[in-house]
C-alpha cells in the first residue's frame, strides 16, 4: 500500500539546495528547454533511482506549480506509458507520481494530474505487464488519497467513462476498485453523483467477464449503503436483486415497496437507485404491478425538496407513465398514472413528457476561469493555466452543488491560491470570498462573508449532518462558536432548533469538542414534571455534575432569588416561573463554556427576564438560545444563527439587524401569520338555559385553596365568573397563584373553602403550563393514534385523571351511607347513576340498584343525590352527557387530520409522524388539536406564548378573536395578551383583582344565541360524518289564510284562469 500524503508543501529557496539540478535549474529560468536538458526524462522515469524525481520535487518547492508546466510534466508522463517498447518507462511513469505526492508536492502536481495524466494512469492499468499494472493502481489511490474532495466529480467521470468502454477487464477491475475507495473517502459526494453513477453499474454487472461481474456486484452493495432514506433502508438487497435478476425480482420488490409509507425526504441517491426498478416496472404486463409503480411514484414525488433532484429522472418515468395513461383499461388505475403525472410535473416544473426537458442549468466552466483569472489579475498573482483550470474547476463543483460555507471554501481553495505567486495569505482570503460571493450571487443565492469571522477564540468550529427521525434537518452544515458570544438559534418550527441544541448536549455532533475540551450545559424544562417532595437545596446537591459544596449552592441560590425559607421548601411547590430559575441556577453552578438555553424565558415575568438578560450580558460563557420572545432576543444576542434550508448561517447582531439582513424572516419579530396560515378553533354547541353569552358558566365565590405541606394557602377569598364572552387575561409575578386559580376551573384541584360552580354540561378545553404533561406518556403514538385512544369511548380519558373525578376516603364514607334509599317501606341500594333528563331548571339522574333489574331504576333529583354525597358521580354524568351533546363529529381519520389542518399542522405528521419526532411547536398544536376536540365552551390557556413560534401565535390570536366561546388565557406576554383580552385578573399573594370584567346575575342583557337567525339552518350528520339534507316542511295555512286562498281560487276560476287540484290541499 502507498504512503499517505501528509497535507502541505514546505517552500524553500535555491540558496537551501545550491550546488543541486534543482537549484541550477531553478536559474536557468522558465524556458522549457533549459529545464528539460537539466532533467533528462530517461532519469525521471528511472525505476531505480528516484534522485531525478527528487530534485524535481525541490525545484517545485521552489518555483511552484510553474517548473511543472514549464517541464511539461504531463507530456513527461504520457510519453513513459505509452512507451508500449519500454516496459520500465511504463512503470517509472507510475513511480514519478507516487514520488512527486510522498515528497510533498502533491496539491503542486495535481491540477497536471487531472490534465489528462488520470485516464491515461486508468488505461495503464490494463498493461500486459502486471508490475505496470500495479504500480498505475497505486499511483492512482495516492492521488485519489490525497486530491481535493471537490475534484471527485472529475474522477468519477473518468472512472465511469472507463467502466462502460475499456477493452481490457483488468481496467474495468481497477476501476471499481478506485470507485470503492472514493466511497470510503468522499460518500456524501459519491452519493450525490449516485445519479451517473447506477446507470453504469447496472451495465457493468452484467459483463462477460466473471471478475468484474463479482467486483462490481460488491461495489454496488457498499454504493447502495451511501442511502441514508429509511423507508427504502430495508429493501436495499432486494432493489440490488432487482437490477440483477429484473425479469425474476422485479415485480416483487415492486410488491414489497407497493405496501410502504414513505415519510423521509426523497433525495437523489434515494431516486437514482429506486428509477431503473420504477422505469422497468413500468414495462412490465400486469395493470396492477404498474398501478402500484405509480403509487410509489407519487408518492415518493410528493417528499422530493426541489425540481433539481427530479429533472435527472423525468425523462425516465414521465414517458412511460404517459404511455400506459392511454394503454391501461382500467379506469382506476389511470386515475392513479395520471395523479402520479400530475404529481411529478409539478415537482419538476415541466408540462411536456420529460424527454426534452432541459437540464437545470449549471455553472458554467468556461465563465468561471475567466472570474478565476480576473481576481487573479486584480490581486496581482500569477500562475499555471492548468492550475488555474483546476481552481475554477473546484469553484464550479462547489457551485453546483449548492455548497457555499465559508468555510468549505475557504480550507478547499487557499491551499490551491497559495501556489500562485507572489503568494499571499491575504490576496487568497480575499478571492476566495470574492468567489464565493459571485457564484452564489450567479445561482440564486446570496451569501455575506462578515468581517468579524476570524476574531476572537473559536470554541468550536465543525461541519456536520443532523437528522431526526425520518427527517432531514441539516446537510453538511457548519457551525462556528467564539468564546464570549451570545447567540439567537432562529428557524421555523420544525427546522431542528432543539434537535440540534440536544444532539451538542448528547455528543452526536460530528467534530464538536469533547465535555474534556469545552464544557456544555443544556437548560431544559426538566423540571417540569418533578412531583418530589425533596427539598431544593437537596436537590442541587444531589446533582453529581455540579460538585458543589453546600455552602457555595446556597450563596448562588440566594443569589438568584431563593431564600433560606423557598430553598428548603419543596419543588411541587414551585411555580413554572421558579421551575426555570432553578434549572438557570444549575447551569451557573456548573461554569459551563457553551450555555445551552431552550426557551429560557418560558414561565418567568418581567422582573425575571431582566434578571437572565443582565445574568448573560455578564458571563463570559458562550449562550446558544433558542427563544420566541424578541425583545429578550434583541437585548441578548451578538449573533444570530439562521436554519435554513438545511444549513447554519451566522449573521452579526441582533434580531432587528438580522431582519434588516434576511426580510423573509420578519415573522420572527412581527406577529403576522400571513394569507396562507391560519388557525381555526372549533365553536361550542349551545348550551341548556344558556340564552345569551353573557350568563355565567363557572362562578367562585369565596375560594380558598391551599396545596400539601406547604406554610400558607395559594388562593385566599377568590371569587370570579366565566361567560361565552369572557376574554380574559391573567396576570401576576411568578408564584401569585396564576396557573393554581385555573387548575381550580378545569377541576384539576379542588377548593379547601368557598363555593365553585360548572354548569353540568359544560365542557372546558384546557392546555397546561407544561403543555406537553397531556402527551409525555403517548410520544410513541401518532397524533392520529393519541386522538384514537383519549377518546375511544366518546369521553375524554384524561377527565378521568382529574381530583374531581378521585374520590376521598372521606366522600366514599359518605356515598356507602347516603347509599341505603327507602322506597315504599323496602331499602335499597344504590349502586350507579346511569341516566339523566332535564327537570325544569335542574335535572333528574336515573339511578340503580344493587340486585335489582332495571325496571326498578328510579329517577332522583339532583338536590337529593348531592346530599347523599354522590356530587362526584354527578359530574361524571354530567360530563358524558356534555360530551354526547358536543359530539358531532366522528372519530375518523378523515375528521381528526382536517381538525389538526385547522391548527397548521399537516396530514403527514398526523397520520405518520410519531409525537416524539415532532418539534416543540408542532407537539403544541397537537395539545392545541386534542383539548379543542369536543368543541369546548371556554379555553383556558396557560403559558400558550411558551413553544409558538410568532407566525403561529398570530394564528392563534386571530382565531381566539373569532372564537365564539369564552377564552382564559396565562401569560407574560403583554403583546399576546393585549391582542386577544379586554378582562383583566391581576394575581397579587394569591388574591385576584379583577378588571373590565361584565360580570352579571342571570341571563343579561346581551344578543340572543338560543335562537336562530332567518337564514341559519341547522346542519346534521350521521355517524359517519355524512350531511343529512333534510327536505322543508311546507308551512301550514292557518284558517283565515285558507279562507283567503279559496276566494283567490273561485275567483280565477270565475276569468277563466286554470286552478290545480293541489292548490286546494
Amino acid at each position: 500500500m502507498p504512503p499517505k500524503f501528509v497535507e502541505g508543501t514546505a517552500h524553500i529557496s535555491a540558496s537551501d539546495i545550491k550546488d543541486s539540478a534543482a537549484a541550477e535549474a531553478a536559474a536557468a529560468g522558465p524556458e522549457q528547454e533549459m529545464k528539460a536538458a537539466l532533467f533528462d526524462e530517461a532519469q525521471l522515469l528511472s525505476t531505480g533511482d528516484k534522485k531525478a524525481a527528487v530534485e524535481l520535487t525541490n525545484l517545485v518547492k521552489i518555483e511552484g506549480p510553474s517548473a511543472l508546466r514549464n517541464l511539461g510534466i504531463e507530456d513527461v508522463i504520457k510519453k513513459g506509458l505509452s512507451d508500449k517498447k519500454n516496459v520500465h518507462g511504463r512503470e517509472g511513469a507510475c513511480m514519478l507520481v507516487m514520488t512527486l505526492f510522498d515528497e510533498g508536492v502533491g496539491h503542486e502536481v495535481e491540477p497536471f494530474i487531472m490534465n489528462g495524466v488520470f485516464e491515461t494512469l486508468a488505461e495503464a492499468m490494463g498493461d500486459k505487464e502486471k508490475t505496470v499494472r500495479q504500480r498505475a493502481e497505486d499511483a492512482l489511490l495516492l492521488v485519489i488519497r490525497n486530491m481535493s474532495t471537490w475534484g471527485v466529480p472529475q474522477v468519477l467521470r473518468a472512472l465511469l467513462h472507463q467502466m462502460r468502454t475499456a477493452g481490457k477487464w483488468q481496467v474495468k477491475t481497477g476501476c471499481i476498485r478506485l470507485l470503492e475507495e472514493l466511497i470510503q473517502i468522499s460518500p456524501e459526494i459519491v452519493a450525490r453523483l449516485m445519479t451517473d453513477i447506477i446507470p453504469v453499474m447496472a451495465e457493468v454487472i452484467w459483463d462477460t467477464k466473471s471478475d468484474v461481474q463479482k467486483a462490481s456486484r460488491a461495489a454496488l452493495e457498499k454504493l447502495c449503503a451511501l442511502v441514508s432514506n429509511k423507508d427504502i433502508e430495508r429493501f436495499i438487497p432486494a432493489l440490488i436483486q432487482s437490477l440483477i435478476h429484473p425479469v425474476e425480482e422485479v415485480p416483487k420488490t415492486i410488491q414489497l415497496l407497493s405496501a410502504t409509507t414513505f415519510v423521509q425526504e426523497v433525495d437523489s441517491p434515494t431516486l437514482a437507485l429506486m428509477t431503473p426498478l420504477l422505469s422497468r416496472g413500468l414495462t412490465e404486463r400486469p395493470t396492477a404491478t404498474k398501478r402500484k409503480v405509480a403509487v410509489i411514484i407519487d408518492n415518493m414525488s410528493k417528499l422530493v425538496d426541489n425540481e433539481r433532484t427530479v429533472r435527472p429522472f423525468l425523462p425516465k418515468l414521465l414517458p412511460g407513465l404517459i404511455k400506459i395513461e392511454t394503454t391501461v383499461s382500467d379506469p382506476e388505475a389511470r386515475s392513479v398514472v395520471q395523479r402520479a403525472i400530475n404529481t411529478l410535473r409539478q415537482v419538476g416544473k415541466v408540462t411536456g413528457d420529460g424527454s426534452d426537458v432541459k437540464p437545470i442549468e449549471d455553472v458554467d466552466l468556461s465563465k468561471t476561469i475567466e472570474l478565476v483569472n480576473e481576481q487573479l489579475k486584480k490581486n496581482g498573482l500569477s500562475g499555471p493555466d492548468t492550475l488555474v483550470h483546476y481552481v475554477a474547476q473546484l469553484v464550479t463543483n462547489l457551485a453546483n452543488f449548492r455548497m457555499f460555507e465559508p468555510d468549505e471554501w475557504e480550507g478547499t481553495l487557499s491551499r490551491y491560491l497559495s501556489l500562485f505567486r507572489p503568494s499571499s495569505q491575504e490576496k487568497s482570503h480575499t478571492i476566495v470570498h470574492e468567489l464565493l460571493r459571485m457564484l452564489a450571487k450567479s445561482t440564486g443565492e446570496e451569501v455575506e462573508v462578515f468581517d468579524d469571522e476570524e476574531e476572537g477564540e473559536d470554541l468550536c468550529n465543525c461541519q456536520f449532518s443532523l437528522a431526526y427521525g425520518a427527517k432531514i434537518l441539516l446537510n453538511t452544515a457548519t457551525l462556528r462558536l467564539k468564546r464570549g458570544h451570545r447567540y439567537g438559534l432562529c428557524g421555523r418550527n420544525g427546522s431542528g432548533k432543539s434537535t440540534l441544541m440536544r444532539a451538542i448536549q448528547n455528543g452526536q455532533v460530528e467534530g464538536f469538542p469533547s465535555p474534556e475540551e469545552v464544557r456544555t450545559w443544556y437548560v431544559e424544562h426538566d423540571l417540569d414534571g418533578s412531583e418530589g417532595d425533596i427539598s431544593i437545596i437537596d436537590f442541587i446537591q444531589s446533582d453529581k455534575r455540579l460538585n458543589v459544596d453546600r455552602e457555595t449552592a446556597a450563596a448562588t441560590l440566594k443569589e438568584m432569588g431563593f431564600d433560606e425559607q423557598r430553598q428548603a421548601g419543596p419543588i411541587t411547590a414551585l411555580s413554572g416561573g421558579w421551575k426555570m430559575k432553578l434549572a438557570l441556577a444549575r447551569a451557573v453552578l456548573f461554569k459551563a463554556d457553551i450555555l445551552l438555553l431552550d426557551e429560557p424565558t418560558n414561565h418567568l415575568d418581567v422582573i425575571n427576564v431582566a434578571w437572565i438578560t443582565n445574568y448573560l450580558k455578564q458571563t463570559s460563557a458562550t449562550s446558544i438560545i433558542v427563544s420566541h420572545d424578541s425583545k429578550f432576543l434583541n437585548d441578548v444576542c451578538t449573533d444570530i444563527l439562521h436554519l435554513n434550508r438545511f444549513k447554519i448561517k451566522r449573521y452579526p447582531g441582533n434580531l432587528d439587524a438580522f431582519v434588516k439582513r434576511v426580510p423573509e424572516a420578519r415573522a420572527y419579530v412581527e406577529l403576522n401569520s400571513g394569507e396562507d396560515y391560519s388557525f381555526k378553533l372549533p365553536n361550542p354547541p349551545l348550551l341548556d338555559g344558556v340564552k345569551t353569552k353573557e350568563k355565567s358558566l363557572v362562578k367562585m365565590r369565596d375560594v380558598v385553596f391551599q396545596y400539601p405541606n406547604t406554610p400558607a394557602p395559594q388562593l385566599r377569598g377568590v371569587s370570579m365568573q366565566l361567560s361565552l364572552s369572557s376574554r380574559v387575561a391573567v396576570l401576576g409575578p411568578n408564584g401569585s397563584g396564576k396557573s393554581t386559580l385555573v387548575k381550580l376551573v378545569v377541576g384539576d384541584t379542588e377548593p379547601n373553602e368557598g363555593e365553585l360552580w360548572k354548569h353540568p354540561n359544560l365542557v372546558i378545553g384546557y392546555v397546561a403550563q407544561h403543555a406537553f404533561h397531556h402527551i409525555d406518556q403517548h410520544l410513541d403514538k401518532t397524533p392520529l393514534e393519541y386522538m384514537l385512544w383519549r377518546y375511544q369511548t366518546g369521553e375524554d380519558l384524561e377527565e378521568h385523571m382529574k381530583a374531581t373525578r378521585q374520590l376521598t376516603p372521606e366522600e366514599e364514607e359518605a356515598m356507602k351511607h347516603g347509599a341505603i334509599y327507602e322506597h315504599e317501606g323496602v331499602k335499597r341500594v344504590i349502586e350507579d347513576i346511569v341516566g339523566r333528563k332535564k327537570l325544569k331548571n335542574s335535572f333528574q339522574y336515573e339511578v340503580s340498584f344493587k340486585n335489582m333489574s332495571s325496571a326498578d331504576n328510579l329517577w332522583l333529583s339532583r338536590d337529593e343525590l348531592m346530599r347523599r354525597g354522590f356530587e362526584k358521580k354527578i359530574m361524571q354524568v354530567d360530563s358524558r352527557e356534555a360530551q354526547k351533546a358536543g359530539m358531532l363529529r366522528p372519530l375518523v381519520r378523515r375528521e381528526i387530520e382536517k381538525h389538526f389542518e385547522d391548527f397548521g399542522l399537516e396530514r403527514e405528521f398526523t397520520s405518520h409522524n410519531t409525537m416524539r419526532g415532532l418539534s416543540g411547536g408542532q407537539k403544541v398544536k397537537v395539545v392545541l388539536g386534542a383539548a379543542t376536540w369536543r368543541m369546548p365552551h371556554i379555553i383556558v390557556l396557560d403559558e400558550p406564548t411558551n413553544f409558538l413560534d410568532r407566525e403561529s401565535l398570530a394564528a392563534l390570536i386571530a382565531a381566539i378573536q373569532s372564537f365564539e366561546g369564552g377564552v382564559a388565557i396565562i401569560t407574560h406576554s403583554q403583546e399576546f395578551s393585549e391582542g386577544t383580552c379586554k378582562e383583566i385578573w391581576r394575581m397579587q399573594d394569591g388574591t385576584l383583582h379583577a378588571s373590565g370584567h361584565n360580570w352579571v346575575e342571570g341571563q343579561g342583557s346581551g344578543e340572543r344565541i338560543d335562537k336562530k337567525k332567518n337564514d341559519e339552518e341547522e346542519v346534521k350528520y350521521d355517524a359517519l360524518g355524512n350531511k343529512i339534507v333534510e327536505e322543508k316542511k311546507k308551512k301550514k295555512l292557518t284558517s283565515s289564510e285558507a279562507r283567503k286562498a279559496k276566494k283567490d281560487r273561485m275567483a280565477r276560476r270565475k276569468r277563466g284562469e286554470e286552478v290545480f287540484s293541489d292548490e286546494e290541499l
